[in-house]
């Protein structure tokens, strides 16, 4: 069992950066691919970066390539999710989700944060 707890969200304004912070418990956090979701209202829950589980590779959606940026500490428990050059259109409920690998990680991950709210204000 594997529980994930997600900070850093909060409203910025369009071209400002926020770094999400996501803490997960268990001595088996290494072993699992890590991702970013997010759900912006009235839309469905879309992938947005991926980490495996040494870290060496990742994975974004081609909307925020260049832009964000997932890493992990694996010594903390904790995946991170530097995001840079925010645009409105980024506005949504961040997850955090834990896979077996990042090929599992869709259609569902085997784990889900509670979320955290992002705001990006024009």
């Amino acid at each position: 069992q594997v529980q994930l707890v997600e900070s850093g969200g909060g409203l910025v304004q369009a071209g400002g950066s926020l770094r999400l912070s996501c803490v997960g418990s268990g001595r088996t956090f290494s072993t699992y691919a890590m991702g970013w979701f997010r759900q912006a209202p009235g839309k469905e829950r879309e992938f947005v970066a991926a980490s495996a589980w040494s870290g060496a590779g990742t994975y974004h959606a081609n909307s925020v390539k260049g832009r964000f940026t997932i890493s992990r500490n694996n010594a903390r428990n904790t995946v991170f999710l530097q995001m840079n050059s925010l645009k409105s259109e980024d506005t949504g409920v961040y997850y955090c989700a834990a896979a077996s690998t990042i090929a599992a990680m869709e259609p569902s991950p085997d784990y889900w944060g509670q979320g955290t709210q992002v705001t990006v204000s024009s």
